[in-house]
């Protein structure tokens, strides 16, 4: 696990200068792995990374120079994540080829993987992964992204080369040597303002964008990147009759997450495996599986002292039940407001979800104590956990309705007052699912952005996002088409970004047993009816879990992560909201005081504007950070190892 930072120079020229600048932009990235710092160079390729060490301590140094007895020093590796199947991996080569390792590590099963099968190594991986191999014969790098997008990894390519990197800050640093100007993507802006996040592949830089999630490339020096999606996930939905067959659907979601979560919890005896803890089923089974792996297993849990905004009680009473240690961090709103601009430095681009907030405070407490954790990230998607997914079964008698008169209603729906019970599931029954969904997150509506943004731009849109993955789902169930825009959306824009990027601001790593290919290949075989019965969500988990995690959980109401930003910016935060307005220098693309109007909205108690201000106050935070260099956060020096 490691912060990897690559750089294919155009020229053998402009490789001469490039290692300084690769370890002076690698600097910004120290928190990723504080373990160990180094660079590599070879005529064309400059490699530098940061390592945050799990397996085989002593000898899986990066980058890792391999090849076959005869070409010992071909390939060169940096590699950021972990691979869970890599010893089975080993055994495979081995058998295969005779192929024989130098270390105990998994990043040697990679390298070995891509000599013998080529681009199809890569679906071989079972794990979190990005990753880049030079081929000093062939003069070429092969890299690639894991399936659900777990581990990020930036691009960015000018007249003096192409440089990957697992954080942006690395690239912004590097955009001198590449000769890319750094200029703000106002399409990228206008789609987080929607979607709450920045969709892959964009970044708010033009010049900077993301390696999307299952994807490989390739690229040589002076030449162009060159994309393949190696990975296409399909939710296929096969019929279950009757009560053995669903008993033994139940037995195999049981069986596939009890071995995911064993080999999650791999890693050297010295390094210590965590889990966080919630109030929900899908970090409290995580954590219950994790138990049978480390009898020792310490859970942590993040909440508020507000009524309401707090899982802390149950969260609790399941750590007694399943027999774990238990650490509490609760988090007050001074707390919130003072680390924000610290946060969103380390998010890289804006992410307007409130939970990352705690999860930041919560992973800095787990990292006293351990060096990973796991969690219960991705279950909603792959399960059908979302109460979103119950829409198309409401809205199904609109289906009814001839287009015409649909479209009829949709207009209708515009002259009632906003605030009338029934207005939303008018408008939106009016529409088909490719223009009323668009993963779950709902922010500014077309109407709501024009007041605020003055760069609004007609016919950019989240249809830009969804209509590729729709595409792709034609002919499939409504709600099966909602989970799979999800995973290209909502998961890997907010969720596994805010996952990835506050747990490793921190030197933690977090591992997420529920994105596994073989538990997805188990959960896209569910049928709407075992994802969705009795009015509630994730009916077959539900049904595998029942013997794992104790009943209190087992049916209980989904929460999420509630933030109580909606009462903190009428009361506590709205003056601190204010002054991030007011000394904010966008006024070129936003409309202040539109911006002021929508927070005295807010503080009137007239509607909840709670989430689409607190967008644009990340927003700000950003630009002040990032465009404007008006707001510098004091980033410490990375958490070192536990000694254990």
């Amino acid at each position: 696990m490691c912060g990897l930072l690559g750089l294919i120079c155009a020229t053998e020229a402009d490789a001469a200068s490039a290692r300084d600048a690769v370890a002076s932009a690698l600097r910004c990235q120290r928190h990723r792995g504080p373990d160990e710092t180094d660079t590599w160079a070879d005529a064309e390729v400059v490699y530098g990374f940061n390592r945050l060490a799990f397996i085989d301590l002593e000898h899986s140094h990066q980058p890792l120079v391999w090849g076959p007895p005869e070409e010992p020093t071909r390939y060169t590796l940096n590699f950021n994540g972990e691979v869970y199947n890599y010893l089975e991996l080993r055994a495979e080569l081995a058998e295969k080829f005779g192929t024989s390792f130098n270390t105990d590590g998994d990043g040697e099963a990679v390298v070995a993987a891509y000599h013998h099968l080529g681009a199809e190594a890569v679906t071989k991986l079972r794990g979190m992964f990005a990753f880049m191999i030079w081929d000093a014969r062939e003069r070429v790098v092969f890299g690639a992204r894991d399936p659900f997008g777990i581990k990020p990894l930036y691009y960015c390519g000018g007249p003096g080369g192409v440089a990957f990197s697992s954080e942006k800050k690395s690239l912004l640093e590097l955009s001198g040597t590449l000769g890319v100007p750094e200029r703000l993507d106002r399409t990228a802006l206008q789609h987080y303002l929607v979607l709450q996040y920045v969709p892959e592949p964009e970044s708010l830089h033009t010049g900077v964008r993301r390696v999307e999630s299952g994807t490989s490339f390739r690229v040589a020096p002076g030449g162009q990147v060159e994309f393949t999606r190696y990975w296409n996930p399909r939710f296929v939905n096969k019929p279950v009759h009757g009560a053995v067959e669903a008993a033994a659907l139940h037995e195999r979601i049981a069986d596939v997450l009890r071995d995911s979560v064993t080999k999650h919890m791999i890693s050297d005896p010295e390094v210590t495996v965590g889990a966080f803890l919630s109030g929900g089923i899908d970090s409290t089974a995580t954590a219950a599986l994790a138990k049978e792996c480390n009898p020792n297993l310490i859970a942590f849990t993040t909440g508020f002292e507000r009524e309401g905004y707090s899982e802390v009680d149950v969260a609790a009473e399941s750590a007694a039940a399943i027999g774990v240690e238990h650490v509490i961090r609760t988090v007050s709103v001074h707390e919130m407001m003072e680390a924000l601009p610290l946060i969103v430095w380390y998010l890289d681009d804006p992410v307007a979800d409130p939970a990352l907030v705690p999860l930041w405070f919560i992973a800095r407490e787990a990292r006293k104590h351990v060096k990973a954790v796991l969690s219960g990230e991705g279950a909603d998607e792959l399960f059908g956990g979302y109460t979103i997914y119950h829409e198309p079964i409401s809205l199904a008698p609109f289906e009814k309705v001839p287009g015409g008169v649909r479209r009829l209603l949709g207009e209708v729906s515009k002259k009632i007052p906003e605030g009338t019970r029934g207005k939303d599931l008018l408008r939106r029954g009016a529409l088909p699912l490719e223009q009323r969904y668009y993963g779950n997150a709902r922010n500014f509506r077309d109407d709501q952005l024009r007041a605020v943004l003055r760069t609004y731009t007609e016919g950019v849109g989240f249809t830009d996002v969804t209509a590729p993955w729709y595409e792709l789902s034609r002919g499939w169930d409504p709600v099966s088409r909602m989970q799979h825009v999800d995973l290209y959306t909502w998961l890997r824009g907010d969720i596994l970004v805010k996952a990835d990027k506050v747990t490793m601001a921190n030197s933690l790593e977090l591992r997420v047993p529920f994105l596994d290919t073989e538990v997805f290949q188990i959960a896209s075989s569910i049928p709407l009816d075992q994802k969705l019965a009795g009015g509630t969500t994730k009916y077959a988990l539900r049904k595998a879990l029942a013997t794992i995690i104790p009943p209190h959980v087992l049916n209980r109401r989904k929460l999420g992560f509630p933030v109580p930003i909606r009462h903190w910016l009428r009361n506590e935060m709205h003056d601190w909201a204010r002054g991030i307005v007011t000394d904010s220098a966008t006024g070129e693309l936003l409309d202040k005081q539109a911006v002021l109007a929508l927070l005295e909205e807010h503080k009137s108690g007239q509607r909840d504007r709670s989430r689409q201000i607190w967008a644009l106050l990340v927003f700000m935070l950003w630009h002040g950070i990032f465009v404007e260099h008006r707001i510098k956060p004091d980033v410490p020096e990375p958490a070192y190892p536990v000694k254990l």
